[in-house]
C-alpha cells in the first residue's frame, strides 16, 4: 500500500505561521491545515501546488509518497 505523508507542519513553524496564517494564505479553513499534518486529509493538486508555492518549495519537498510494508 502507498500512501501519502508529508512536512507541511515542520515548513509551517519554520516559517512561524499558525495554523490559521498558513490556511489564509492558500485559501483553506485552519481545520484543513491540522487534518493535512495529522494526515488525515490528503489535499487536492491544486492545494497542494499552492502549499508548495507559500513555502517556495518543490512539491517532492512537501509531500513524499510512502509505501507499506508489503510494498518494500
Amino acid at each position: 500500500m502507498v500512501f501519502l505523508s508529508n512536512r507541511v507542519k515542520e515548513l509551517r513553524a519554520r516559517h512561524d505561521w499558525t495554523q490559521a496564517q498558513l490556511g489564509e494564505k492558500v485559501g483553506v479553513t485552519r481545520q484543513t491545515i491540522a487534518s493535512i499534518e495529522k494526515g488525515d486529509y490528503v489535499p487536492s493538486l491544486l492545494l497542494g501546488l499552492q502549499l508548495c508555492d507559500v513555502f517556495q518549495l518543490p512539491m517532492d519537498d512537501v509531500f513524499l509518497l510512502e509505501k507499506g510494508e508489503s510494498e518494500k
